[in-house]
């Protein structure tokens, strides 16, 4: 009864994420001394030769102490590839805009007169 009491205190909230194949899970833990972390698990689907399925999983262990230095770091790093997908994007559209050339109606003259010169 021990050991499920000290599952029940540790266990304080839970969140997942679907995403394709993976899975990320994000649960809220406490020690026996009420300090709280966070894990964060990323469980990827996996089928093996003989048709079954498994899970290959890894997780992170962030405790409060590291907490606004990995949302900071976290936060920086959202921003910096919306970035740079807006410099790819732009830079696609800028090469796509290249290929072609801009003419106007009027520079391709009348085609009926062409055979007429």
């Amino acid at each position: 009864m021990e050991e499920n009491e000290a599952k029940e205190r540790e266990e304080i909230y839970a969140n997942a994420v679907r995403a394709g194949k993976r899975t990320y899970f994000f649960d809220v833990r406490s020690t026996k001394n009420k300090d709280y972390y966070l894990t964060i698990t990323e469980s990827k689907k996996r089928f093996n030769d003989d048709g079954s399925v498994s899970y290959q999983k890894h997780k992170l262990f962030l405790y409060k102490e590291d907490f606004e230095k990995f949302s900071d770091a976290l936060g920086e790093s959202f921003k910096k590839v919306i970035e740079l997908n807006k410099e790819q994007s732009n830079e696609l559209e800028s090469k796509l805009n290249n290929q072609f050339t801009d003419i106007s109606f009027d520079q391709l003259g009348d085609a009926s007169n062409e055979g007429e010169s």
